[in-house]
């Protein structure tokens, strides 16, 4: 059981309309609302049931109408001042929430059986949740608020979530009153004592500080060792509290701490399981929201005595998210927690390690508490969910490279057997993977094949789709290579073709593929790779390598002017271009990309486009080169793409496989994303996604809403031509791209 007095994400006033109760229901992501009078007066509750068993009820729906007509009055509640085992009594299969009253109906609290999660601040700690990191400042800043400043602007900086300080009431902590001179100490307390009377902050220096950690935007926590700092932690309004390892077995601070209901971070060193197991029951009987922090109080801890596999014994005591304190040497420890399910990484953080004062020998420099946070983040991301395994895109990539298939070395035409011998196992791994052998032999051929043509999996399917001619509303097209482009029209009928160009293009005699003009628009896909592993680079802050994609860019523009003759249709034909901008270890900061944009624009200039218009395409957060990751800085964010062409004059090809993994990394709308660079668009290339970096998917295979894409792009872009971009859509006769049309013909 869990008490929570934090109220507002629950509430609805009686008067409110059943649309902003639902709002609410759904914005709190427990399924229940309390309908409360203008004086606080429980009045009712809603359940989603509720709601739906009030909406097959009528015969009008009226969503405007107060949520008081359609609240519960039958509900089971508990008085706040009833014993917790009183209030778990209530608990059932069907009732997950008691609201706690006072004695006049007042709700003043709620009790819930079982917790989401836990939040703290705008950080929600649950299964799910990236680790909330902690720099604990605690005495580090030996007395004085300058200091503290620094180190919180320092924590800032290193990536932490959260600034955590101590206060300690000396005289009612210890028993001399905090005398810092009584001779009868022993030698460790009559220490701890000399620094902690000269190295406090005042509690209004400390307020000072907490004020100064929300100014910045980091979260102030605090860490009360006693009754008396916690009454002034919670006249502040502090919104969580951590317990010291010193404190575990302190029932009486622990109960009033959960009496809060404020969050509670525990740390367990220096007590033993059976104490650990003993507060864990404490907290549950009251209700508290707690996290239990593995820990080892020892300064530094020795790497033989972290014990790091303990969390997972931790977890099972605690039945609650666990995190680790830790004052061992070093960051790795702690990113190695974080692989062991830490929920929660606290360590000590210092400016300087050889200040005066025990804390600042175990504490992380700043570097130092960069560098975890960045490891953190990095095995977070490396964790997974432990689903069934599937192939990356990069993986994609590199199996189409390196792997084998099945390849037929004879001619055989539709209707024959494919036996044993016909089949041999080459490079690259373009078609059917070889363990599928044995399901070929025996199959009749369900069409006619050349010596040295891939199997296909479609080759072992019942029905195949067929390219025919299809019909939309804004001219489209597919992408074509020299060597296939003739054969795929004799299957369709398209607007365009797009030719996607490798370096080895341009140094090909176009005349001995084009013999005839077409009645047909083109578009060219410039190479992004160029020989001696030159990736295009428009934008390379080097000046010789910018040079060179200029040059190589340059002949793609000479070469598309060639082709012009061959198309009947070609006014100035667009060539689709990623123009770099990449970073290999990290994406560059929103500073920095100006100076990217300029570089590009300065590119843009010193080539000659008479005839033709280059139109850059955007990108995804994280493209693929040469089969492994890199980040992408421009043309991702739809703000600086829409700056770009409206100050420029220039038009884009609107990827919306990349754009939609943007969206999903950086939590944008992609409906919005549409909106805003749309009157940009001059191409699309079209194509579904999944995360933040499948792309290419085949239509209705991912996450992109494709009616709802269609919409939008009649209303912000509907010239715009398109082609299905769909990954390996060439393969077996374009297979993937008839598919896609199919699917994208009543949409576009």
């Amino acid at each position: 059981m869990i008490i929570e007095k934090n109220l507002a994400k629950y509430i609805v006033f009686a008067e409110d309309n059943i649309i902003n109760a639902l709002k609410k229901i759904s914005d709190n992501k427990s399924r229940i609302i309390f309908s409360v009078t203008e004086s606080g007066e429980l009045e009712g509750i809603v359940t989603d049931g509720d709601f739906r068993r009030w909406l097959v009820q009528q015969d009008t729906i009226n969503l405007n109408q107060p949520v008081s007509r359609i609240s519960n009055k039958n509900y089971k509640f508990a008085h706040h001042t009833d014993n917790p085992e009183k209030i778990q009594s209530y608990f059932s299969n069907e009732i997950e929430f008691i609201p706690l009253l006072d004695h006049n109906r007042h709700l003043v609290a709620i009790a819930r059986r079982r917790s989401d999660g836990i939040r703290i601040g705008n950080f929600t700690i649950d299964a799910h949740s990236p680790a909330f990191i902690i720099a604990e400042i605690g005495n580090n800043h030996n007395g004085n608020l300058d200091l503290a400043r620094q180190l919180i602007d320092a924590a800032i900086a290193a990536g932490a979530d959260c600034a955590k300080f101590q206060m300690r009431d000396l005289k009612s902590l210890y028993r001399n009153a905090g005398n810092a001179n009584d001779a009868s100490e022993d030698l460790g307390s009559q220490y701890t004592l000399d620094l902690l009377s000269r190295f406090q902050l005042t509690p209004e220096e400390m307020f000072t500080a907490f004020d100064y950690c929300k100014a910045q935007n980091i979260l102030p926590l605090c860490t009360p060792w006693d009754l008396e700092s916690l009454a002034m932690l919670e006249d502040y309004g502090m919104e969580a509290y951590k317990v010291a390892s010193a404190d575990l077995t302190n029932h009486e601070l622990l109960t009033a701490l959960a009496k809060t209901g404020k969050p509670i971070l525990c740390s367990t060193g220096m007590s033993t399981e059976a104490e650990i197991a003993e507060t864990v029951r404490l907290l549950q009987r009251l209700g508290a929201m707690y996290v239990l922090l593995h820990c080892n109080s020892t300064y530094p801890a020795p790497f033989k005595d972290v014990n790091l596999n303990y969390l997972d014994r931790l977890k099972e005591i605690g039945d609650c998210p666990v995190g680790y304190s830790g004052h061992e040497r070093g960051i790795y420890v702690a990113i190695a927690a974080v692989a062991r399910g830490a929920k929660v990484i606290e360590k000590h953080f210092t400016l300087d390690k050889s200040m005066e004062g025990n804390d600042h020998k175990v504490s992380l420099l700043p570097d130092e508490f960069r560098s975890m946070v960045e490891g953190i983040r990095q095995v977070e991301q490396s964790m997974g969910t432990g689903a069934e395994r599937r192939l990356s895109q990069g993986e994609l990539m590199n199996r189409e490279t390196l792997a084998k298939s099945l390849v037929i070395n004879c001619d055989l035409q539709l209707g024959q057997i494919i036996t044993a011998d016909m089949i041999e196992i080459k490079s690259p791994g373009q078609g059917l993977q070889p363990n599928r052998k044995q399901e070929l032999i025996g199959k009749r051929a369900r069409r006619t094949f050349k010596a040295g043509d891939f199997f296909f999996p479609s080759d072992l399917e019942e029905s195949k789709v067929e390219a025919r001619p299809y019909r939309f509303k804004r001219p489209w097209g597919v992408p074509v290579r020299y060597h296939d482009f003739k054969a795929l029209l004799t299957k369709t009928s398209p607007d365009l073709l797009e030719f996607h160009l490798s370096y080895k293009d341009l140094e090909q005699d176009i005349h001995q593929y084009f013999d005839q003009s077409y009645n047909l628009d083109f578009v060219i896909h410039s190479p992004e790779l160029f020989a001696g592993d030159h990736l295009l680079d428009l934008c390379s802050p080097d000046e010789a390598y910018r040079q060179h994609s200029i040059a190589e860019l340059q002949r793609v523009i000479n070469l598309t002017r060639q082709l012009i003759p061959f198309f009947k249709k070609a006014g100035r034909p667009c060539i689709v271009t990623n123009v770099g901008g990449f970073t290999v270890d990290a994406p560059l900061p929103l500073s920095e990309r100006g100076r990217l944009y300029n570089l590009l624009l300065d590119s843009l200039s010193q080539l000659n486009m008479d005839g033709v218009e280059i139109i850059p395409q955007t990108m995804p957060p994280f493209p693929w080169h040469f089969g492994g990751q890199r980040y992408h800085n421009l043309f991702v964010d739809p703000q600086d793409t829409a700056k770009f062409c409206q100050e420029n004059g220039y038009r884009i090809c609107l990827d919306v496989s990349h754009s939609k993994l943007a969206c999903t990394h950086h939590k944008w709308s992609f409906k919005q994303f549409v909106e805003q660079v749309g009157p940009y668009v001059a191409h699309l290339h079209i194509a579904d996604a999944q995360g933040i970096d499948g792309e290419g998917l085949q239509i209705g295979e991912g996450e992109i809403d494709f009616p709802a894409l269609a919409e939008d792009l009649d209303k912000t872009a509907p010239q715009a031509s398109f082609i299905p971009e769909i990954w390996q859509g060439h393969k077996n006769d374009g297979e993937g791209f008839w598919l896609a049309l199919e699917r994208l013909e009543t949409l576009f």
